[in-house]
């Protein structure tokens, strides 16, 4: 038979309901999908024409319906009938009118056609969502197919790296928006797999010492027709119905299945250059939307199972995301397609962790957040997902969905309380200097209690959600008008401050301004303990013009402009200086929080101090007054508990920070006695580079710029 043909009287041989999904081994496919509410189910071969051979599967085993296929071959288009009740009001939606995408399926072929065919009810009736009887269009040749593939690649010699978290600096990327306007990259693969691992981008990202490239979603998503209709996309993602397949717009080779292939390569690529490969996944909701959307493949397969559905009407659904539904991470079956979904992307394309969205979703048990959710208590156990590494988005729109330091052992966090300190510190608003020590030291007050280290925090400033770095010291309002929702849509509350005029200025002044302010950031960013994520293009001053939403916006509004990188090569030059200097002294990067403490037995010497202006150590009345504002950290080089990988002592050189928020210059007075004889700059925001040449002896004054940051190492 062709490839990719179905063959015209199918031999069917019984198969196995393990693994889900469509499994080629070489001689034929495996198909598997799981249906605790059908009645019976068709698997439906497609051919290139549109034509349509059923099968119907007569193995059930624990409510999967399975079948062999010894004619099946990879480039095989399928899909799936479900035939079952249509009782809305029960929460069953069964409609075999409907073509449906294999939850399993590890590819996909074509495209959407929004029509009345892809809907369940009348798009005409006037209640929508009384679940009277569907009008029973057939969805063939209006939706897309899923694809058998060829699991075989050579993977050579592919090792993962295993960065440890605490020499891990992670860059947020999207894969069409850091390669789209690139001039080194073929114009063929620009937007692509293929594209990003192009040795230019390989190579920018090893310049600012980044370990771990964290990719927005690239499971198969859909662009919602609202948006489509408005002439937008759904660019960045979050609209997951496939949680297998590597997106295939994102692929150069356009076969059926050349995704799957595509995206190994750019791993192994990666893997090479010594950087990880995190994925942002959306497990909490899928594309498929409220009671009003279309019926792709959860919804019809067996909806009661998939969905958190509305205890006094289950017509409707839970909404804990503001997406239109919720996955029922209740559901056994629907645990285990988020675990063979997290393996299969750990052991067969070779990922190194992830990024969970709206994380504390899939910890509501019933509407309050768990901890000891049956989610969290099989990722503890699994020998494939535990290993590697976990980050939570630890919050959700329900209510009690902010948890940030609530996670359990194994995760790291999206630490938002880092974010907004360091926000409010540097444009100068009030704020206790305790809490900017927390979050500079590794947030313990949030992360200890739990058995975890500073690296549980991943501290950000910025990210994809929100203002860039530079649009951050540019605007005091989002301008969202592009997105066509009046400028309703995206934070409001953003921290932000224009530093004197809203968005673009020919003023030399407050460029000077934004440009430190930007500096200030990043290395804060880059000294604080914990792990630092660097946002895409912020280092070289990308701006979306103030839009701080860019979720639907698939333009060069939000694709990086690789032109900057010569207009700010004083801001790039900055950023390389500061995460090498991260790099090279792990005082910054310590395994263990601070313990405040002398590090001998009489010694005055502590492994960190606090110190006022006139170089003194702070004393309890000093962390109440208005010193807020101005402080310097000594960080003890000789003073670092964790040994190395090697069982050994960890010596480093011992650092002075001096923070100035203020708007005007401060005076420091360097600490004399047992910190240092001398001290000299190895970091200096002031500068548009970081350079500075300074020298100072202890004892000695020396005037830090308005809003600033200088760096001192220990010298004598």
């Amino acid at each position: 038979m062709p490839s990719g043909e179905p063959a015209a009287v199918p031999t069917v041989w019984p198969g196995v309901a393990y693994p889900l999904g469509a499994t080629y081994d070489g001689a034929g496919t495996n198909f598997s999908v799981f249906s605790e509410v059908a009645d019976r189910v068709e698997l439906c071969l497609i051919g290139k024409d549109g034509s349509e051979e059923r099968i119907n599967l007569e193995e059930v085993d624990g409510y999967v319906w399975h079948c062999y296929l010894p004619t099946v071959t990879p480039g095989q288009r399928y899909g799936f009938r479900v035939h079952g009740p249509w009782d809305p009001a029960a929460g069953h939606r069964c409609d075999p009118s409907k073509l449906l995408l294999d939850p399993y399926g590890k590819s996909f072929h074509g495209d959407f056609e929004f029509s009345q065919a892809l809907f369940s009810y009348d798009l005409n009736a006037e209640d929508l969502a009384s679940g009277g009887t569907p009008p029973r269009i057939d969805s063939l040749g209006h939706t897309m197919t899923s694809v058998v593939i060829n699991p075989y690649f050579d993977w050579v010699s592919d090792r993962a790296p295993r960065t440890p978290y605490h020499e891990t600096v992670i860059y947020e990327a999207h894969v069409k928006g850091m390669t789209q306007r690139h001039p080194g990259i073929p114009e063929g693969l620009r937007g692509t797999y293929a594209g990003l691992h192009h040795p230019v981008i390989i190579d920018h990202l090893k310049s600012l010492n980044v370990t771990a490239i964290e990719l927005m979603p690239v499971h198969q998503f859909l662009h919602d027709h609202r948006l489509i209709d408005l002439g937008l996309r759904n660019y960045w993602g979050y609209n997951t119905f496939g949680f297998f397949a590597p997106h295939h717009e994102y692929a150069a080779n356009k076969h059926a299945g050349g995704a799957v292939a595509e995206f190994k390569t750019m791993v192994r690529a990666f893997h090479e250059a010594g950087i990880e490969v995190i994925l942002d996944v959306v497990y909490n909701h899928t594309a498929e939307g409220n009671h009003l959307g279309p019926t792709l493949n959860f919804r019809g397969i067996d909806n009661a199972a998939y969905y958190r559905l509305l205890d006094g009407d289950l017509r409707l659904y839970k909404d804990f995301t503001g997406t239109g539904n919720s996955l029922n991470a209740r559901h056994p079956h629907t645990l285990q397609l988020i675990m063979d979904s997290l393996r299969y992307w750990v052991m067969e394309m070779h990922v190194d962790g992830f990024r969970f969205d709206l994380a504390a979703t899939l910890a509501r048990e019933f509407y309050d957040v768990d901890r000891l959710s049956a989610f969290f208590d099989l990722v503890q156990q699994d020998p494939v997902v535990s290993q590697v590494k976990l980050i939570a988005e630890p919050w959700d729109v329900g209510e009690g969905g902010y948890q940030v330091g609530n996670f359990p052992g194994l995760w790291t966090e999206w630490n938002g309380k880092y974010r907004d300190t360091v926000r409010d510190y540097w444009r100068g608003e009030p704020a206790t200097l305790g809490e900017f020590a927390s979050r500079l030291t590794g947030s313990s007050d949030l992360y200890e209690a739990t058995g975890r280290r500073p690296s549980a925090s991943i501290n950000f400033v910025t990210c994809h959600d929100g203002f860039t770095l530079n649009d951050l010291v540019s605007y005091n309002e989002k301008h969202n008008e592009a997105n066509g929702e009046d400028n309703r849509d995206g934070e409001s509350h953003n921290r932000s401050w224009n530093c004197g005029v809203e968005g673009p200025t020919d003023d030399p002044d407050i460029l000077a301004l934004r440009g430190k302010q930007m500096r200030n950031i990043m290395g804060t960013l880059m000294v604080s303990q914990g792990t630092p994520m660097i946002s895409h293009g912020d280092e070289i001053g990308r701006t979306q013009r103030g839009n701080n939403n860019v979720y639907c916006q698939d333009s060069e509004l939000s694709w990086m402009d690789w032109s900057l990188c010569e207009k700010n090569a004083d801001l790039l030059e900055f950023t390389r200086k500061v995460t090498q200097l991260r790099k090279d002294h792990p005082v910054f990067r310590r395994r263990r929080f601070f313990e405040g403490k002398p590090i001998r037995s009489g010694d005055q010497v502590r492994d960190i101090a606090w110190l006022t202006p006139a170089g003194e150590e702070m004393t309890l009345e000093d962390w109440g007054t208005g010193l807020g504002k101005c402080v310097a950290v000594f960080l003890n080089g000789d003073a670092i508990s964790a040994p190395n990988e090697r069982g050994e002592r960890v010596v480093d050189d011992s650092f002075l920070l001096c923070f100035n928020a203020h708007d005007r210059p401060q005076h420091f007075v360097t600490p004399s006695g047992y910190y240092a004889k001398e001290w000299t700059a190895a970091l200096d925001t002031a500068d548009d580079t970081g350079s500075t040449e300074l020298v100072a002896k202890a004892g000695e004054k020396i005037s830090l710029p308005a809003r600033s940051l200088l760096v001192m190492r220990k010298t004598a």
